[in-house]
């Protein structure tokens, strides 16, 4: 039977078919989805063939992931405890559940994933379980545990059309919500490098005029920016460049401590920060105090359970039920200022009900 591989088209992920076919004996179908990464997949997909896959399926779920993942974490304010919205995270369910239906289309007994962090191995595996109980679900990056020398040398030996860099120092993932980067090695007690965020300006390079946007909702949906009307994956990445131009967006995770080496991960999320705080400050604006309250306490359970990979769960379809009520009476307008890598909240005010 085959396995059902996430390819991205990066080196360890190219290595990871030919591994798999390798050490499986069984043949490898790959599935690369565009969740907004902004990278040329008619390429990805050339070189997964070309890698040994059999067949390579290369999806557009950018509206998909942005209706049924981006809007109902903001409706439901899931940000974790260092108000960070978890964009790698929150993209796994879609990933998981495109890799379980492709994986019954193909008959295959097992599916693969290429996430390097022990967090992400984990929520893959549990959202697998809830889909998918029967599938086997393998971790070729993480098990071949190659140095980079190595990676090259059985790149070259299996003639992978792949460049290996042996003195990379992290790694990172993008989607429309954001960037996440894994692994920077460093003191706790020091900033990070400049070069680890690749999204967003630093707050001494931002423009020394500030930016104002005027963001729209409908029902609690994101509607406009500035009076324009604008689809959710339109308006996502126009903000993100707006705000990330301005130094908007960067952030630590902070997570227990692991075993193994110390690092670190890192965060861009440039549209999500400003979207995040222009929504929570509409909510304080029109709910009654006590439903903010409320609110509150249940955004901190939905942001556990998208942590823990429990987004396919009937208590999320609860917690969706409750901030979907709650977003009905949601239709204004807020002013957002973007300084230096800050965005304030300046002024909010309610539209008529469309």
């Amino acid at each position: 039977m085959p396995i059902v591989l996430a390819y991205t088209g990066a080196p360890d992920a190219t290595i990871a078919v030919r591994w798999l076919i390798d050490t499986s004996r069984a043949e490898v179908v790959t599935v690369t989805l565009d969740v907004g990464q902004g990278v040329e997949l008619d390429a990805v997909r050339e070189r997964a063939i070309a890698a040994g896959a059999v067949r390579a399926h290369v999806l557009d779920v950018r509206e998909e992931f942005a209706r049924d993942h981006i809007l109902p974490a903001l409706a439901g304010d899931a940000l974790d405890a260092g108000g960070c919205p978890r964009p790698s995270a929150l993209a796994l369910p879609l990933i998981v559940k495109k890799l379980v239906e492709i994986g019954e289309l193909e008959g295959a007994d097992a599916i693969a994933h290429g996430c390097h962090a022990a967090a992400d191995a984990r929520r893959v595996e549990t959202l697998a379980g809830a889909l998918a109980p029967a599938a086997r679900v393998l971790a070729p990056v993480r098990d071949f545990a190659m140095t980079g020398a190595e990676q090259a040398e059985y790149a070259r030996s299996r003639r992978l059309a792949v460049t290996i860099d042996p003195d990379r120092r992290w790694r990172a993932g993008t989607n429309l919500w954001g960037r996440t980067i894994d692994g920077v090695q460093g003191d706790p007690k020091s900033e990070p490098p400049d070069a680890v965020f690749a999204m967003t300006n630093t707050a001494a390079g931002a423009p020394d005029l500030a930016a104002c946007v005027e963001l729209t909702f409908d029902r609690g949906r994101p509607a406009g920016i500035n009076g324009i009307t604008m689809g959710l994956v339109e308006l996502v990445d126009s903000l993100g460049t707006i705000a990330a131009q301005h130094g908007v967006g960067r952030m630590e995770i902070v997570e227990a401590p692991q075993p193994g080496p110390a690092t670190r991960r890192f965060c861009e999320a440039p549209a999500a920060v400003v979207l995040y705080a222009a929504r929570e400050d509409l909510a304080r604006f029109l709910l009654p105090p006590d439903v903010v309250r409320r609110s509150r306490e249940l955004s901190m359970e939905y942001a556990d359970l998208i942590d823990r990979g429990l987004w396919f769960t009937p208590r999320r379809a609860a917690l969706d039920a409750f901030f979907g009520r709650c977003g009905e009476v949601l239709t204004g307008t807020v002013r957002a200022k973007l300084f230096k890598g800050r965005c304030t909240i300046a002024a909010r005010w309610q539209d008529a009900c469309t």
